[in-house]
């Protein structure tokens, strides 16, 4: 039975003005502002698809995470979400990406040994030829508390968590990176499946990031029967506000074979300040520390002119130092999908 349905439809507006500069002076408006936007792909090395109607099925995983660290103990508490695995149906054509998911039934037993998370998650990746566009606008409430590290925490170990339907975490944030070799290298054929890259090649990558978080409980973050009490010196805190600034830089590379069969890794690192607040009940401590943060992309599967079938992951780890000495708190959000596709060439264009 299904609980929900989301419907998500991104119009690119840098799309529609990169159509507009295919109109040569037609428009010289467009030429103006969307000019520098335009790629000439090498037809060695790239297929535009844009043109045909582009039908998906797909399943897949949105998610966020939280952690406190104190690398003095080495030592961290680490949160992470109940929410459901999404199946859905979506079609690109030209600059128009819908896609219409919807939520599989929670299982009961998962409920009590996790508890429920309930989350508002607008994540979305828009993938032009010379720039990515991240853009984070999420809200989760409910966590449970894992004892290993990664977006899923030890999720699928069969035994009772400590539940915090309390503690609520908010995330809005952009990330922009400028993509130098755009003629030949592409993330739209691995994550847009509007494009088809059929030999290897990579870019270097670069550009620049920002994010406003919030965690917030009705009680200490930090669970009160921790076996060392010394950790985060003892101080307890049941907010925190992280805004934060850096550049980032990184590599990205498709490695194809035999015109088809292709992987896609691509890494970038970010150096930044960030502006940290911790609330207690008797102080609010502030500081402004080093910001670290990290993205990673890969794309597995298979390509061709009719067909994509694929993984894509995505995440990115967010690292804020706190007014604590030697400690950090991380916030990490992502995204995994399995895409099925299969491309229509159009007789006449539809607009």
């Amino acid at each position: 039975m299904i609980q929900h349905m989301r419907l998500q439809l991104v119009l690119l507006l840098a799309g529609l003005g990169s159509t507009m500069v295919a109109q040569g002076q037609k428009n010289t408006f467009g030429e103006k502002v969307f000019g520098w936007l335009r790629t000439k792909n090498d037809t060695n090395y790239i297929t535009d698809h844009t043109r045909d109607l582009n039908l998906r099925l797909y399943g897949g995983r949105k998610y966020t995470y939280y952690d406190v660290v104190d690398r003095k103990l080495k030592k961290e508490v680490l949160y992470r979400p109940n929410n459901n695995f999404i199946v859905g149906v979506g079609a690109n054509y030209k600059f128009l990406d819908i896609n219409l998911g919807f939520s599989l039934p929670d299982v009961e037993h998962n409920k009590d040994r996790y508890g429920t998370t309930r989350y508002l998650d607008l994540q979305t990746h828009i993938y032009l030829r010379k720039l990515v566009i991240d853009l984070y606008w999420q809200r989760y409430k409910g966590y449970f508390l894992a004892d290993q590290g990664g977006p899923l925490g030890n999720v699928l170990e069969d035994r009772p968590r400590l539940l915090r339907p309390d503690l609520r975490t908010r995330n809005y944030g952009a990330s922009v990176m400028y993509i130098f070799n755009d003629q030949r290298f592409s993330y739209r054929g691995a994550y847009l499946q509007n494009e088809h890259q059929k030999k290897s090649a990579g870019s270097l990558i670069i550009g620049a990031e920002i994010f406003s978080i919030r965690i917030h409980a009705d009680s200490s973050i930090i669970p009160s029967d921790l076996q060392s009490p010394d950790f985060f010196e003892g101080q307890r805190f049941y907010r925190s506000g992280i805004v934060s600034v850096a550049g980032n830089a990184g590599y990205a590379y498709t490695l194809v074979y035999k015109k088809h069969l292709f992987m896609t890794l691509s890494l970038s690192g970010a150096l930044g300040v960030n502006v940290t607040r911790l609330y207690m009940n008797d102080s609010i401590p502030k500081k402004a520390g080093w910001q670290l943060n990290n993205t990673i992309r890969v794309s597995i599967g298979y390509n061709s002119n009719l067909y994509f079938a694929g993984f894509q992951y995505m995440n990115v780890v967010t690292r804020s130092e706190t007014p604590i000495k030697e400690t950090y708190q991380t916030f990490g959000t992502g995204n995994f999908r399995i895409s099925l596709v299969r491309r229509f060439k159009l007789r006449k264009q539809l607009f």
